[in-house]
């Protein structure tokens, strides 16, 4: 896929930058565990429905499907788990806030004194 820009063509991932290739990674990680929030338990039910768990043949359905239950929802915490692990394995360098958020932020806390009114009118003062 190609874009012009300004008479130059290139690939967008030349195009999109440092950031941008972070976002895709944060995506395909998303994407992917999302996929196997969905795929481990519904393989795990369909495993005890079909006796592929070694000793399940000698389980009551009542209890087949109190443990293929409990199993799955413990594979989905695994999986959030795991998620979890692998952001905050990632080096914190790589993350930059950006400035302008920052000042934002800073500016809209309120000074120590000031009520809600005197705020109010402050913002509308900006505007």
């Amino acid at each position: 896929m190609l874009i012009d820009f300004g008479g130059n063509s290139s690939s967008v991932l030349e195009e999109i930058g440092e950031v941008g290739r972070a976002m895709i990674g944060v995506a395909n990680k998303f994407v992917l565990t999302s996929i196997f929030m969905w795929a481990a338990p519904i393989a795990i039910l369909y495993a005890f429905n079909h006796n592929l768990f070694p000793g399940s043949n000698d389980l009551s359905p009542e209890s087949m499907t109190l443990w293929s239950g409990i199993l799955a929802v413990i594979s989905v915490n695994v999986v959030i788990a795991l998620y979890i692990y692998s952001a905050m394995k990632e080096p914190s360098d790589k993350h930059e806030p950006d400035p302008k958020f920052l000042a934002d932020a800073k500016a809209s806390i309120k000074q120590p004194g000031q009520t809600e009114a005197e705020s109010s009118s402050d913002r509308a003062k900006q505007e």
